[in-house]
């Protein structure tokens, strides 16, 4: 489980096609301060199994700290469903570790489970702040609520207005500087997560749509 707070902003440094999936390599340094093998860690929102770390010592088998880089084996079906299948060397991605108990809960409950991928739609600066609306599949929007909670590339952010196919959020100049959404343009995919709390309650009231 994550968040939605971004660690820091890692590198794509390797994609290696395997056929029925594909072996991808990023450079890191803040999530592999205390990695291990089997960990968990959200790229662009989607979470992913650490498979092999290295350090400048070399391939890991255990725990390490500080920069390097890290693979992760991603299916077939996570590259239909999320905007991974677009990604190249060189684009750089958000990142965050799995949460621990004593974690602060500083977004809301993330599980790193992409619900669709949308589009950005436009982006309107203003001298504090920037408002980015963002394409919206109809099937989700019943999940999305005004001043609600939803996960754009595994960033936790508040909805401000919501359409029938799309949603709009306000980025702080912290949220734009350090993250993706900083350098996302008109037209460039995003993962969208919406709030798990939503469907839950959905399937207690029987399945009811509005």
């Amino acid at each position: 489980m994550f968040t939605g707070i971004i660690e820091e902003l890692g590198t794509v440094a390797g994609i290696e096609d395997q056929g029925d999936a594909v072996r991808l390599t990023f450079s890191a340094e803040t999530v592999l301060e205390d990695v291990t093998l089997g960990a968990s860690i959200a790229v662009n929102g989607c979470c992913l199994t650490v498979a092999t770390v290295a350090t400048g010592s070399g391939v890991s088998t255990s725990a390490t700290t500080g920069a390097g880089q890290w693979t992760a084996d991603v299916m077939l079906e996570t590259l239909k469903r999320t905007s991974l299948h677009a990604i190249e060397v060189g684009d750089r991605i958000n990142l965050e570790r799995a949460v621990t108990p004593a974690t602060r809960l500083g977004g809301h409950i993330v599980q790193g489970h992409v619900d669709g991928v949308g589009k950005v739609v436009s982006r309107e600066p203003s001298e504090h702040w920037e408002v980015v609306t963002i394409s919206l599949d109809p099937e989700l929007v019943r999940y999305v609520v005004e001043k609600g909670s939803i996960a754009v590339d595994g960033i936790s952010l508040t909805v401000v207005s919501v359409s029938e196919d799309a949603f709009t959020v306000s980025l702080i100049p912290e949220t734009l500087a350090r993250t993706s959404l900083g350098f996302r343009a008109v037209g460039d995919e995003v993962n969208l997560e919406t709030d798990i709390i939503a469907k839950h309650v959905e399937k207690l009231l029987g399945g009811v749509r509005s």
